[in-house]
């Protein structure tokens, strides 16, 4: 299997003492399984700063060392691993089901190779018996809400334990509709992916594509040409655009304000018209193609966007302003605290990192695309307030580099398909919500392990503490403000 060059390799007969020195200076980016022949492997990402580090431990039977005490956010990627595998954790406290719910029937684990994609033979009349953590005391009352919602929404149970309107506990479940998507790229050919990559989370189509490209590019040792470089940072930032723009209406909507809102949904309705003059498609699906585009974007609907973006700045500063009133700052300042001590044992990312102080953007540690300055972005509190004003930045810093790019990009050259070579690589991509990561492994030409770990798999953590001290009715309020994906979680 070819190596690769992006991550550096660590020796896994040091295992225990490398994870001791990690601890102290390291984030854990990924922790994932892959079966070879009869064997599992598991692999470990860590990061620091600039750096990445890959740490494999191959497994002798179907037990490994739970890492979760050392580094909190394993703690779900072991439940996963133990669920998609069968492999058990000594040492981990949780062990409790993660994605594989009570119909599930015994012994089935989804990402094992003897399992091949077919109907699944559920339990019938299952009765939901989860055991959620036991909170009990004078005045404690549980408020379950979900996994049915009242909105066109997925499926996601938050359990509430409350004493008067206050939160003292948050406990969410999730993983309610495990799709097989790692398991449906088993055995394809690297470009029958790139869809499935798109239709991972809908409103993250460019980021994970790009992510999926740019590891099998990695793998081959395709170089991607200026101008496609260019067209992809462009899209992937007109998404960061819209997601955002969502996320300021969502807030303003979650605090009685439906009017302040309505200015931020008319201009991401127009974000969605310029995606589709741009790509034929509203969420620029089908642009992406291993080794660039599969198509080019004409210089006169670049030309178009540039003028449209020069009015849209003005008319999103007037949205902002809009909004400035106390009403509105009073329900967001101080409210669902992200603290800042979280942000590295949680492997938190993307806006929520950055409102909470901590200078971390995937597209200046970890350069890719076209990115040649990205400015970062912090708040101070890590409330809802300031992750309002650094999405805010973020909206305007995205059309600044889009206006870049347009002006600097180099005429269309033509592009030579070079073959998909065998070996593994990973990529990162910072997505509106934060980090993904992708990592792809090509055996014999086709695809043999796909691993794609959102922002939001690890984001969700965030949530259980930021409501705590906060009252119920600015649950809905705190959600929005990190706006994070079940699709993108549930794989």
């Amino acid at each position: 299997m070819k190596s690769n060059d992006n991550y550096t390799q660590m020796d896994e007969n040091k295992f225990e003492k490398s994870i001791s020195e990690l601890e102290k200076s390291h984030d854990l980016v990924c922790l994932f399984c892959a079966q070879q022949g009869k064997r599992f492997v598991l692999y470990y990402i860590f990061e620091k700063g600039k750096q990445l580090l890959m740490m494999t431990k191959h497994l002798t039977g179907t037990t490994a060392t739970s890492i979760a005490a050392q580094f909190p956010s394993a703690c779900w990627y072991e439940r996963e691993i133990r669920d998609g595998f069968g492999i058990e954790f000594d040492g981990l406290q949780d062990r409790r089901p993660l994605l594989l719910h009570e119909p599930y029937p015994d012994g089935f684990h989804p990402l094992l190779k003897s399992f091949k994609n077919q109907k699944i033979h559920t339990k019938k009349d299952v009765i939901d018996s989860y055991p959620f953590m036991p909170i009990t005391g004078e005045g404690i009352y549980h408020i379950p809400v979900g996994p049915v919602h009242a909105g066109i929404i997925e499926p996601g149970h938050f359990r509430f334990s409350v004493i008067g309107e206050t939160i003292f506990n948050l406990e969410i479940r999730v993983f309610y509709k495990h799709r097989g998507i790692e398991k449906l790229a088993e055995g394809k050919q690297p470009r029958e992916c790139i869809a499935i990559a798109e239709a991972i989370s809908g409103d993250e189509s460019v980021a994970n594509a790009v992510a999926f490209c740019m590891a099998m590019e990695k793998i081959s040792e395709i170089t991607v040409s200026a101008r496609a470089m260019g067209l992809r940072t462009i899209l992937l930032e007109l998404e960061r655009i819209y997601s955002h723009l969502g996320d300021l209406a969502g807030m303003i909507i979650d605090v009685a304000y439906p009017v302040g809102a309505s200015a931020f949904f008319i201009l991401r309705e127009d974000i969605f018209q310029l995606n589709e003059l741009l790509t034929d498609s509203r969420f620029m699906r089908g642009m992406m193609d291993i080794g660039g585009l599969k198509r080019d974007i004409e210089q006169d609907k670049l030309r178009q966007a540039g003028e449209f973006l020069t009015t849209f700045v003005q008319r999103f500063k007037k949205a902002v302003e809009a909004v400035q009133v106390p009403s509105v700052i009073d329900r967001l300042d101080n409210t669902g605290i992200v603290k800042r001590e979280l942000v590295r044992p949680l492997h938190l990312t993307g806006p929520i990192a950055r409102a909470a102080g901590v200078a971390i953007d995937t597209r200046r540690d970890h350069p890719y695309g076209d990115y040649s300055k990205v400015p970062i972005r912090l708040g101070e509190k890590g409330d809802v307030l300031s992750r309002f004003e650094v999405k805010t930045a973020e909206i305007s810093d995205a059309v600044a580099i889009i206006r870049q790019v347009i002006a600097s990009l180099p005429l269309a050259e033509r592009r030579a398909v070079l073959p998909i070579k065998d070996g593994d690589a990973c990529s990162l991509v910072e997505a509106a919500r934060g980090q993904t990561m992708h990592w792809v492994s090509i055996k014999k030409g086709v695809i043999d392990r796909y691993k794609v770990r959102t922002a939001s798999f690890c984001n969700w953590r965030a949530i259980e503490h930021a409501v705590l001290g906060n009252i119920v009715p600015d649950f809905p309020l705190i959600n929005k403000s990190m706006n994070l994906s079940y699709a993108g979680t549930d794989l």
